[in-house]
């Protein structure tokens, strides 16, 4: 007499009764509302932090637009009462050189990123991929320079840059920022990061060390390229404490140092300053909304190596 056991059979399917839903969705419908609203508190406080982000520059733009009196007297107002574009007339007068000081800065910074760029590029693909004596100490030496401040090397540059005779020219702000640890150790991290099958493959097609870094590697490396490029242009376009020393000339200031020349010592033109920090902010915003892609694209293949 054989004993079946139930355990083993299987189940019926179930019949579901017209109109009764069946019972294995009822969990899926209990979560939609509890995702739905997990998304919509995730939408306000991403808002919020947008709102927070904003702000600052939005009330630059519109103190930019008020009267002298207007933003002493209402400094926390939302629109101008009067509304004026005297600000950006006394701009536009060459009462101050800021576009000559606008374009200093734009040259400057254009320079030095493709300086850093072209010279990042070449160090980091060297210590990722090639094989030479004393590798790793020349690596750690450039991973130690990130770790002392900046204002430690501004006299040894200024005593560099002096005996070059580059004071007060275009080549003081750009040369000196031009060697870059920390585009060095970033390059680095993303080309270990590259398939190397890619570039055996094409070492195998006859291809040499530099062919395959032009015409593999560093199309491969835009995204990384192009985020050191706005951090590097940043980095230069926001530069206020060296040019400060190494620039005499009004006329050859940057942005930054000269419109600190706008507030007065007894008296600040809050409209032309806000109008000015307004002209600084547009070759930043068009270089982000530029690069953004690139961006995005660098920051998610950061996780993915191999």
């Amino acid at each position: 007499m054989t004993i079946l056991n139930t355990s083993q059979v299987p189940d019926a399917p179930r019949v579901d009764v017209p109109g009764e839903e069946p019972a294995r969705r009822e969990p899926a419908r209990r979560r939609a509302p509890r995702r739905t609203a997990n998304r919509i508190l995730l939408y306000v406080v991403l808002s919020l932090v947008a709102l927070l982000i904003v702000l600052p520059l939005l009330w630059i733009v519109l103190t930019s637009f008020k009267t002298d009196d207007d933003a002493i007297r209402n400094p926390f107002s939302v629109f101008p009462d009067p509304w004026s574009i005297d600000a950006y007339v006394t701009l536009a007068s060459g009462q101050q050189p800021i576009f000559r000081w606008f374009l200093n800065s734009l040259l400057a910074a254009t320079l030095q990123t493709a300086i850093i760029l072209v010279t990042a590029s070449g160090a980091a693909y060297a210590l990722a991929r090639l094989e030479f004596w004393g590798k790793r100490i020349v690596f750690g030496a450039i991973i130690a320079t990130l770790l002392v401040p900046p204002v430690i090397f501004l006299i040894p540059n200024y005593l560099i840059v002096q005996n070059l005779g580059w004071l007060d020219t275009i080549w003081a702000i750009s040369i000196p920022g031009a060697a870059s640890a920390f585009g060095v150790f970033f390059l680095r991290q993303f080309f270990i990061g590259l398939p190397v099958e890619i570039e055996e493959a094409a070492r195998i097609d006859g291809a040499g060390d530099l062919r395959i870094f032009l015409q593999i590697v560093i199309p491969l490396a835009r995204p990384a390229l192009a985020t050191l490029a706005v951090l590097s242009f940043l980095a230069n376009w926001n530069d206020f404490l060296w040019p400060v020393y190494v620039l005499l000339s009004p006329e050859n200031l940057t942005l930054q140092p000269g419109l600190a020349q706008l507030q007065g010592a007894y008296s600040t033109h809050f409209a032309i300053v806000m109008a000015g920090a307004v002209i600084a902010s547009i070759p930043v915003l068009i270089l982000f909304s530029i690069a953004q892609r690139h961006i995005v694209d660098s920051v998610a293949s950061s996780g993915v190596k191999g």
